[in-house]
């Protein structure tokens, strides 16, 4: 009898979290009939919304976002990269856009080194990889939208020239980098408006003006105009601005700038530098297709990790319990360290063993080698040659890998061969690095997903163009042992973390799904994914589930350090789970929010409307109609 009433009151206390939680919502879901727009900024949401209502389609509204929220500076500067998966509903198929810059010419791994540095640094001009975002915008347009530059600008071009109000996330940001911002010459003059006051940084509700940004825009849109007065087709109108970007005054400008503060750029890196339209690669779980953008960004670890779990069942060991977490973090970590080892530019040599990492059969291997009862803090990468009837060239590499982060972080270590580690809050600052997120779709069918990101504040500001440089050539390797496909070479892009996501169902497109921050975002779309498919929770429900976080992985940024065996748990994941995962060998840590930034569109095919969700963890909003 007593242990009867001991498993009233277990079952009533668990009930709250696994039935009562799932269902309620801090933020209400957006639907939709005609079409649905989901970014990081309200105001960026209500550009897509002017596109929309103006009779664009998905890719006019994503591009009006995408340039609204580089005004804004919504962790992303218009020189920064962008990453989009894009379904086309007339050819049918998920297409990828790889707006990611490259490194220059000169920024070698000896360049690095022999200037005292392991890694390029986290800011400045020699953090900088050419800018993605002004291509891919114009390409994106261009190929798949309906509409002109013009058009899709005119937000953005309101939003420079005439201001908007600045919200008090950026401008406290903005404040708190001040000192670093005044170490650039054209960057105060963007950021600090109030020069001479107790606070040279805007306050927020402050109208926050640009306008050389402006004027930028302005040239875009005046050499599209010309080419149309001269007759020219759409498309070859807007690769006229694109053209004048690249290679011609702005890109002089943009040059002459950057190398002025001590940066690498040349006329050459521009206007070499092409947007790629390519394929990506997908896997199935459950009947689900989910796509990914290629090696050159972290994609691909969502779908191994998919591959890896469809040997458990998931549903069956109950959400979120200690069970569930313990397996999802192993699988993660396994497909991390492939990332972090085999991941990189595919357009460079040597080949990444794509086909072997992403097959089903290297995933039963993998699955085999997780622990089911402890956590592992020793997972390394594995060997996918043979999975693809191949001969690993690197396995003494392999053996020399080392968990814990950089084996060059020993060698500059203190007396004694310690490692310098930065502190946790360092780290965890560059670990969870943000960017924003873009998702769009319409009634006809055209569904988009963009992670674009680079050019955060604070940021170097090139010259008199308004344009906030890229951070991202932080995310190569100098040295083969941390990574032999990701070292730095001039033209070569940096494998990043920026992961936008497609999913479709019986051939239509059911998906699109994105997250801001860094290392963590494949983890927060697994788990988003994950409670949808086999937990039939919304999208918004979802988007807001109580997350957990693995920190084994290499960080992107910074010095690449690891944290092995650290887990982060949501505050309302219940005692019983916590204990058990400490007998599993876990380190716990709590925070309130662990969702991620989540933003996501889903389409209903039985009532044939959208679903539109942004998670409790952020400002990222949404709108629809």
């Amino acid at each position: 009898m007593r242990l009867h009433a001991r498993l009233i009151v277990a079952l009533t206390l668990l009930a709250p979290f696994t039935t009562a939680d799932a269902q309620r919502t801090e933020r209400p879901p957006l639907h939709g009939q005609h079409w649905v727009a989901v970014t990081g900024k309200p105001l960026a949401a209500t550009a897509g919304a002017m596109i929309f209502q103006q009779g664009g389609n998905a890719v006019d509204a994503a591009v009006a976002m995408l340039a609204a929220t580089c005004t804004m500076w919504d962790t992303l500067g218009c020189g920064g990269e962008t990453q989009a998966l894009i379904y086309h509903p007339g050819l049918k198929k998920v297409i990828g856009i790889n707006g990611l810059g490259v490194a220059p010419t000169g920024a070698t791994a000896e360049y690095f080194r022999s200037r005292g540095m392991q890694f390029p640094p986290e800011f400045g001009p020699l953090a900088a990889v050419t800018p993605g975002t002004p291509g891919a915008l114009m390409v994106m347009l261009a190929e798949y939208g309906t509409m002109s530059l013009a058009q899709v600008l005119a937000p953005a071009l309101q939003m420079a020239e005439q201001g908007y109000p600045i919200e008090a996330q950026l401008a406290n940001g903005i404040h708190a980098n001040r000192e670093r911002i005044k170490q650039w010459k054209y960057s105060p003059s963007v950021f600090l408006p109030n020069t001479g006051q107790e606070r040279e940084a805007p306050v927020a509700g402050q109208i926050f003006r640009q306008a050389d940004l402006a004027a930028t825009f302005r040239k875009l849109i005046d050499a599209e105009a010309q080419a149309l007065r001269r007759r020219r087709p759409r498309k070859e109108a807007i690769m006229a601005a694109y053209e004048r970007f690249y290679r011609g005054d702005i890109a002089e400008e943009i040059v002459r700038a950057v190398q002025e503060e001590g940066g690498l750029f040349t006329r050459e890196d521009l206007a070499n530098w092409q947007v790629k339209i390519e394929e990506p690669f997908s896997t199935t779980y459950r009947g689900v297709e989910v796509y990914k953008l290629q090696q050159w960004q972290q994609g691909p670890v969502m779908l191994q990790a998919l591959n890896i779990l469809e040997n458990a069942d998931l549903r069956g060991m109950g959400y979120n319990s200690a069970q569930y977490i313990h397996t999802v973090y192993q699988a993660m970590n396994l497909a991390y360290a492939d990332r972090d080892f085999y991941y990189g530019d595919p357009a460079f040599a040597p080949e990444e063993p794509m086909r072997g990492l992403l097959s089903k059969e290297y995933a039963r291997s993998r699955w085999g080698q997780m622990s089911l009862t402890r956590n592992d803090a020793r997972v390394k990468p594995g060997d996918p040659y043979p999975f693809q009837g191949g001969t690993n060239p690197y396995t003494a590499l392999l053996e020399r890998w080392s968990t814990e982060g950089p084996r060059a972080m020993a060698r500059a270590g203190a007396a004694g061969g310690e490692t310098l580690r930065s502190d946790d809050a360092t780290f965890d600052d560059a670990f969870t690095r943000g960017t924003t997120s873009i998702q769009a779709a319409d009634k006809n069918g055209w569904m988009v997903s963009i992670t674009p990101s680079g050019g955060w504040v604070p940021a170097v500001i090139a010259g008199r163009t308004g344009i906030g440089l890229s951070q991202r050539m932080q995310s190569f390797v100098t040295d083969p042992e941390d990574g032999p496909f990701n070292v730095i070479e001039p033209g070569k892009r940096p494998r990043v973390t920026l992961t936008p996501t497609i999913a479709m169902k019986d051939g239509e497109p059911w998906m699109a799904f994105s997250v801001q921050g860094g290392d963590t975002q494949d983890q927060d779309l697994l788990q988003f994914f994950l409670a949808m498919v086999e937990f039939n929770q919304t999208p918004q429900q979802a988007a807001e589930h109580p997350g957990f976080h693995s920190y084994q992985m290499r960080s992107s940024f910074g010095a690449h350090e690891a944290r092995p065996g650290r887990l982060q748990l949501n505050e309302r994941i219940p005692s019983w789970v916590r204990d058990e995962l400490r007998t599993k060998g876990y380190s716990l840590e709590f925070a309130t929010h662990t969702s991620g930034p989540i933003t996501a569109i889903m389409w209903d095919r039985r009532n044939r409307s959208f679903w539109g969700a942004a998670s409790n963890n952020g400002e990222d909003y949404g709108i629809a109609w």
